[in-house]
């Protein structure tokens, strides 16, 4: 059955929403993995979603801030070198074109240089307001990241939607109060208001006072 509801900004999450790199990743944090003896299964449920060094904070939780930081920037490094398998999520080419000349947003935890990395290998065209992981003192679970877009953008939290696919990004824009849109198969069990399997499923009309967002 069809759902439709309204808005006047949309929050895009990029990784896992508009482009899969679910390969890239999953294979360097493994790998990143493996020296500490960590388990496969907890980080994999921990890394998606996440600044990469929150992600560390939680894996291991008695090193040293410092390090987490530095092999951050290594691990962001080669994330935004190796973007072979990245592809665009079905349907996000048309979603971002039907949002251009509405006020809309990338809300990431990756840094500009892998953002431009990945949505360049996807073929995606970059909106032009993008809150990255160098705009936020807190990453996602936290709602800064949505709640900034929403402030450059000047809507209203409550009038915005967000499309994400991580537990930390449903969270996150949950905890914003706004409307959350899960995309792909792991969304449903994070609680989002709206679920779709991919972009294909999702319209945007615009309307009098923002846009109806049109899901099934």
């Amino acid at each position: 059955m069809a759902t439709t509801f309204t808005a006047r900004a949309a929050l895009l999450d990029m990784d896992g929403t508009l482009v899969d790199s679910t390969a890239v990743v999953e294979h360097l944090w493994l790998e990143w993995a493996e020296p500490h003896g960590l388990d496969r299964a907890t980080v994999l449920r921990t890394v998606h979603g996440r600044q990469g060094w929150q992600s560390m904070a939680i894996l291991l939780p008695e090193r040293d801030h410092e390090i987490n930081l530095i092999e951050n920037q290594q691990m962001l490094a080669r994330e935004s070198a190796e973007t072979d398998g990245v592809v665009a999520i079905p349907g996000a080419d048309g979603l971002l074109d039907a949002l251009e000349d509405l006020p809309h947003a990338i809300v990431t935890s990756a840094d500009v240089a892998l953002m431009t990395a990945r949505m360049g290998a996807a073929g995606l065209a970059i909106p032009e307001l993008a809150v990255t992981a160098e705009r936020v003192t807190n990453s996602k679970p936290d709602p800064e990241g949505f709640l900034l877009a929403a402030s450059l953008l000047g809507i209203a939290p409550a009038d915005c939607v967000v499309f994400e696919d991580s537990g930390a990004g449903i969270r996150a824009g949950l905890d914003a109060g706004m409307t959350v849109v899960g995309v792909g198969p792991h969304a449903p069990s994070f609680g989002p208001a709206h679920h779709v399997d991919d972009l294909t499923q999702v319209g945007i009309v615009p309307v009098a006072d923002g846009f109806e967002v049109r899901i099934g």
